[in-house]
């Protein structure tokens, strides 16, 4: 189900960027608390895609230092989806702190920094100016895409429909009443919703959406790294809290864990992060230490970044793990 979830989540934002051509990434130059506001709205949105965005407009110079900072805390990156999945009311909760951190900030720098932007031409945010991928969906399109079906949309479709089916077949011991009660949950019916517009989606898009942006970006460059990391991040909690004693020892050394939480931190690129919501999940470690972990991470967002300007990543970087550790500290002090 989380793995299904995360999917259908990263399909239906690739299709709304590709059905608008990014012109909701467009807007912006006059105004530096528009700017800041306006890479908050975007990093906050699930994925990569709303740091990439403002990543570009920062090295076009069209936002200063003060916006990508904001931006970049307030950013969860593809690891938004797996506590979407896993426990919205987590994913809200890390958000809207993660928001409040990042307007502090950007409040802060405005008033007292003045940024000055290398101006750097790069464009890590693909789209398309031609009709390959942005065609209206309509009952001629289906009856279109019908005719002309493909090995590759057989195969999705297929996917998508096994995933559906794996929550209305019970797998479980449970009885037909406890089935029952699951299938007609808040989380089963968002879940079937959000299969049934993925399957509309691929019914509907051209053969490039589903080999460029559904295969090339979001199943192999996205997906299947982010199901390895979780996986990963599973199987060594279970063997760490059955065979190591972990919860006691982390529990006895906070600090070195909240030392690692902001070291992989630095590390540009969604996945390992997964380990401390899940140690959190699991009441390993108290919601500071994530919320530190987080506001260090930009997802993949650095590594465009680290490429173009690597001292506006050093700078960012810096700042936001001092931010990091007075985060964890305050939550071993006042015990959050």
């Amino acid at each position: 189900m989380v793995s299904g979830f995360v999917l259908f989540l990263m399909l239906i934002i690739e299709y709304i960027n590709v059905q608008t051509k990014g012109k909701w990434s467009n807007p912006i130059k006059k105004s530096r608390w528009l700017q800041m506001f306006i890479a908050i709205f975007f990093c906050i949105t699930p994925g990569c895609a709303g740091v990439f965005t403002v990543v570009s407009l920062y090295t076009h110079n069209i936002i200063n230092f003060s916006a990508l900072l904001s931006g970049s805390i307030a950013t969860l990156g593809d690891e938004a989806f797996i506590m979407l999945s896993a426990s919205p009311v987590l994913a809200l909760k890390i958000a809207a702190s993660v928001i409040i951190i990042a307007i502090i900030v950007g409040v802060l720098f405005n008033l007292f920094v003045k940024s000055k932007p290398k101006q750097l031409i790069v464009k890590h945010f693909e789209t398309h100016e031609d009709e390959c991928c942005s065609t209206k969906p309509t009952l001629y399109s289906i009856k279109l895409q019908l005719q002309k079906f493909t090995f590759a949309r057989a195969m999705l479709l297929m996917v998508l429909i096994f995933i559906l089916f794996s929550q209305i077949i019970p797998f479980g011991e449970g009885g037909s009443d406890e089935n029952e009660e699951g299938l007609f949950s808040a989380e089963s019916i968002i879940f079937m919703t959000m299969g049934l517009i993925s399957t509309f989606i691929i019914l509907t898009v051209p053969e490039h959406f589903l080999m460029d942006h559904l295969w090339e970006h979001v199943l192999k460059k996205h997906f299947f790294k982010l199901f390895l990391w979780t996986l990963g991040s599973l199987i060594a909690i279970a063997i760490l809290t059955n065979y190591f004693s972990f919860n006691e020892w982390a529990k006895l050394n906070l600090i070195y864990v909240l030392l690692l939480a902001l070291l992989i931190g630095i590390i540009p690129i969604s996945g390992p992060h997964i380990l401390f919501i899940t140690l959190f999940i699991e009441g390993i470690i108290p919601f500071s230490f994530l919320l530190a972990n987080s506001v260090v991470q930009e997802g993949h967002g650095g590594i465009p970044l680290l490429a173009e300007d690597k001292w506006s990543f050093v700078k960012m970087k810096s700042i936001k793990l001092v931010i990091g550790l007075i985060i964890g500290l305050s939550g071993m002090y006042f015990n959050f």
